[in-house]
């Protein structure tokens, strides 16, 4: 079995994945995230964002290449937190 390279480790998506995602028409970072929910985990694209674009720079200048859209990370609450928490 081939050890593959993960590139978004949140949603485990490969290297050879986002390759296919540019292959198949993806030109931006969002087209790429779309497609292969790149940047779309816990994380929201904090560790592989930088390496999606360097990926995409390959197929297109890199001044051409525009930031995606992020939100804010999420966390883990326990249930201690959501019992004593506030009410709304």
């Amino acid at each position: 079995m081939m050890n593959e390279e993960y590139i978004c480790r949140c949603e485990e998506v490969t290297r050879k994945e986002i390759e296919e995602a540019i292959a198949d028409g993806a030109t931006t970072i969002a087209g790429i995230k779309k497609r292969t929910r790149a940047g779309m985990g816990l994380c929201q694209g904090r560790t592989c964002r930088r390496l999606v674009t360097q990926m995409l720079s390959k197929y297109k200048a890199p001044e051409e290449i525009l930031p995606d859209t992020s939100r804010p990370p999420v966390r883990a609450i326990t249930v201690e937190e959501i019992i004593n928490g506030e009410d709304i």
